[in-house]
């Protein structure tokens, strides 16, 4: 595999001990004319930034997972089951007789519904590796929420059965595990923005019916917008969706910008359709597990709830070195000039956030 990495950003942070992070950012100019748009304007402005990538072919995708989707054991990241310890190439289906045999290449966005068509066919943002048992089992199924299970994965973490009575729709739908409905959510969200060309066809299959509308902008019914919507603020972007994001890029040098612009759903689908989508005014905000808040407004950094005497390091997304302050207070203000890509450093934690 010739990977081309034309347009491949690295950014080399070095944490000062041991450490060594790499974390890849998007181009200057990347993303562009976004401003001033919502709804189906603003979703043709990112189809403009993002249709445009590498096609890369059926058996790259084996090669890609060990990058895209490795866990820090380094086994296979199965997205639907919990029960798996696949190692790469050794445990590739194959054929398969339950779960835990083998894995396979799951397209999360059917590719029926599409009539296998290239590059649909092979873009890594919608294919997952998956175990082929549980793969077969959701089968072309649009994914929901279910009410009665008539099948689920080991210790219930996927479920297929009779839709929920409060979901808007009545059939049978698979339901992913609440730790990906967020992840999955912004790969449909990418699927009908990147497709924005071709995805109103799609209706054609009577299998794709259930999910999209046959036309460009929803695309989707309003069913699946609801639930979509309320997976992806229920679950939002993970450190595991970045680094996946940027593992992607360097394969097939496109980006999800679901994933880029948390929230930026709500300007095309949701609860902001009536406000104007601005990169200098929408807020990059990050929580971790201990409480340490990281965001940017104003043209300042904040911090907040670092420790006392934590030094907190500024780069570009070049690696350079900007700035550093050390915190004396719970609430840190570090003045940043704005509509940049930068990477925080504090209490070992390494974070990309727009400065606004």
């Amino acid at each position: 595999m010739n990977k081309n990495t034309k347009n491949k950003l690295a950014v080399v942070l070095v944490l000062f001990i041991t450490t060594l992070n790499i974390v890849s950012q998007p181009t200057t100019g990347y993303y562009h004319d976004l401003d001033g748009k919502n709804t189906s304007s603003l979703k043709t402005a990112l189809y403009t930034c993002i249709s445009t990538h590498t096609a890369l072919s059926y058996g790259d995708l084996w090669d890609a997972f060990r990058e895209t989707d490795r866990r820090a054991d380094g086994k296979v990241w199965d997205i639907y089951s919990s029960a798996t310890n696949y190692t790469f190439g050794t445990n590739q289906c194959g054929n398969y007789s339950g779960e835990g045999s083998c894995y396979n290449r799951e397209h999360s966005f059917p590719k029926s519904w599409f009539d296998d068509a290239s590059p649909m066919y092979t873009d890594l943002f919608h294919l997952y590796p998956s175990d082929g048992y549980v793969n077969g089992r959701r089968s072309n199924y649009p994914f929901g929420e279910v009410g009665s299970i008539t099948y689920q994965s080991s210790g219930g973490y996927c479920k297929l059965g009779n839709a929920s009575s409060t979901l808007g729709y009545n059939g049978t739908v698979f339901e992913p595990a609440d730790e990906y409905k967020g992840d999955l959510a912004r790969t449909y969200f990418y699927m009908v923005t990147s497709y924005e060309n071709v995805v109103a066809g799609w209706y054609s299959n009577s299998e794709a019916r259930p999910t999209l509308n046959g036309t460009t902008y929803p695309a989707f019914n309003q069913w699946v917008i609801t639930m979509l919507l309320n997976w992806s603020r229920q679950d939002p972007v993970s450190q595991k969706e970045i680094n996946r994001n940027n593992a992607v890029e360097q394969w097939q040098n496109n980006r999800n910008p679901f994933i880029d612009f948390a929230g930026i759903e709500e300007y095309i689908w949701g609860n902001k359709k009536s406000e104007l989508f601005s990169m200098s005014s929408t807020s990059t905000y990050f929580t971790t597990n201990d409480n340490l808040k990281i965001y940017s407004t104003e043209g300042n950094i904040f911090v907040e709830n670092c420790a006392d005497n934590t030094i907190i390091y500024l780069y570009d997304y070049t690696g350079t070195l900007l700035k550093t302050e050390t915190a004396n207070s719970n609430l840190i203000k570090i003045p940043i000039q704005p509509h940049r890509f930068i990477i925080v450093k504090a209490e070992n934690k390494v974070m990309k956030i727009l400065t606004q």
